[in-house]
């Protein structure tokens, strides 16, 4: 189950839960007004923490590697598809909002993207 690879720039390492080595695809997406941070789940090629799991803690460190202010991105969640006939592997992307407690985003709920919304940050 191999994610293609117009999902995302780069495969990106970090620390998942209990500090397992884990990975995910990473997309950064600027635009004029707005940085976009797009972190897509890599399934069966990441060896550890899925995003989701990972949660505030992925944040703070895709921000600290690659010089985001915590505070002005727009985190998005993808779980592509892998054209599975199981419901779960549908694709599904998700805007994450956290406010920021002592540096580390905290309190994450998840809205589901419409598709106009996707192009919108892909386009």
């Amino acid at each position: 189950m191999k994610v293609p690879e117009h999902y995302y720039d780069e495969i990106f390492p970090f620390a998942g839960q209990w500090d397992m080595p884990s990975a995910c695809g990473l997309k950064i997406i600027r635009k004029e007004d707005q940085t976009y941070v797009i972190v897509t789940e890599l399934y069966q090629e990441n060896p550890g923490t899925s995003v989701t799991y990972a949660g505030g803690s992925l944040i703070k460190q895709v921000c600290d590697k690659k010089n985001l202010d915590i505070n002005h991105i727009v985190y998005v969640e993808c779980n592509p598809n892998t054209n599975s006939k199981l419901s779960f592997y549908d694709e599904e992307m998700f805007e994450v909002s956290y406010e920021v407690i002592d540096g580390v985003p905290a309190n994450l709920t998840y809205r589901q993207l419409s598709k106009e919304e996707i192009q919108k940050i892909v386009e």
